[in-house]
């Protein structure tokens, strides 16, 4: 079935008497009792078992996770408290002291965080690629302690699309485990593991609750074999997803195409007249012609997703003047929520690096990131208009 139809029929268990809810029902219990001591222990034994635990496992969460992995089109997925929940644990999970990542040079800020954090603690050493040609991934591997390569299909805030095929195959060739957080994109845009991804990550947060009332994360995982790998350790990290959280998640996914061709068709209008606005220095968007990412966007994505960066004549000062003067639009961080809002990613998500920094993950300093939602068009572009006026 197309995914605009998956999306709609989630994963439901049937009820004890045979019938199934049109709702996947909210189980808040975080225990769960037995009549038989073995069959408890014979529930400790891994993920897929009878529920015993909050931590280990809901009946609300275990739906999430198999909407997700039907979604993503993988063998399993792991659901947890937040985006940075289920980058963190993979990391944890995967890496040992030593050990080298090949990442994107431009991620989002939270990624940056974490792996600086791994570099300072443990001493893993972290290359960064511009994500544009194989051959960058082919050279920083040439290390036997190479381990991980982390992509994002679209990056933030920049609109980045980074070679999908071509790093993850040679990824595959070389034996190293690739990671794509796909938040930006969502299964509707693209499904990394179709072109040869290990695990994707998502901040359920975004795109897939699409309505700014949770805090979420997942990773879906190709081979079932790595997500029983990952699944002890984040049990142990304790970022176990809230089944509210999930409940809300599940709510939202089935209008996520429809939002998405919403999201996708209003972020590419203002990013056409962005482009022409003479107060205008630069526009980020994965699907403008002149974008570096043009011909690659075309090929992996279905739609250019709903966050465009622009960078107003007049640098930091501008930028920052922009999120304040915007009516419509809201001045909050996040992404993927219906509303449209706007941020400043230097004094905000991105605030942790440096100005070389910034300059090499291609974010000037008076970038302004929009989440472009699903109002009317002409309403966005009237806010915007008066903002740079």
């Amino acid at each position: 079935m197309e995914l605009n139809t998956r999306a709609v029929h989630v994963a439901n268990e049937p009820l004890p008497t045979g019938s199934r809810p049109l709702s996947v029902p909210l189980v808040l219990s975080s225990a769960f009792a037995f009549d038989s001591a073995d069959e408890l222990a014979d529930a400790m034994a891994g993920p897929d078992g009878a529920y015993v635990y909050g931590r280990r496992g809901n009946p609300t969460v275990r739906a999430l996770e198999q909407t997700l992995a039907e979604l993503e089109q993988g063998a399993g997925a792991i659901a947890f408290a937040s985006g940075m929940g289920a980058i963190s644990g993979v990391l944890l999970a995967l890496l040992r002291p030593g050990d080298r990542v090949v990442a994107q040079r431009c991620l989002y800020g939270g990624t940056h965080a974490v792996l600086g954090d791994l570099a300072g603690r443990y001493g893993i050493e972290v290359v960064r690629i511009s994500g544009d040609d194989p051959a960058e991934l082919e050279a920083a591997a040439v290390h036997p302690a190479t381990r991980l390569l982390i992509l994002e299909t679209i990056a933030n805030p920049t609109g980045q699309v980074p070679d999908l095929p071509g790093l993850l195959a040679a990824a595959r060739t070389l034996g190293v485990t690739s990671v794509v957080d796909n938040s930006l994109a969502s299964p509707v845009l693209c499904r990394p593991l179709e072109h040869g991804a290990d695990i994707v990550v998502h901040s359920t947060t975004k795109y897939l609750s699409g309505h700014s009332d949770i805090l979420g994360g997942a990773a879906v995982f190709a081979d079932d074999a790595l997500r029983r790998r990952v699944w002890p350790r984040t049990v142990e990290l304790g970022a176990c997803a809230d089944p509210f959280a999930a409940w809300l998640t599940l709510r939202g996914i089935p209008t996520l195409p429809l939002r998405m061709r919403e999201h996708c068709a209003n972020a590419t209008v203002l990013a056409e007249r962005l482009t022409a606005h003479p107060a205008v220095t630069a526009v980020h968007h994965p699907l403008l012609p002149g974008h570096p990412s043009y011909a690659v966007a075309r090929e992996v994505l279905a739609g250019g997703g709903g966050l465009l960066s622009f960078e107003p004549a007049g640098g930091r000062e501008a930028g920052r003047a922009f999120v304040e003067r915007v009516r419509l639009a809201r001045l909050a961080l996040s992404l993927g929520g219906v509303e449209t809002l706007v941020t400043h990613p230097a004094s905000t998500s991105h605030r942790e690096l440096d100005g070389a920094a910034l300059a090499a993950a291609g974010i000037a300093p008076g970038l302004v990131r929009m989440s472009v939602g699903i109002e009317h068009v002409e309403d966005l572009w009237a806010d915007i208009e008066q903002a740079l006026g």
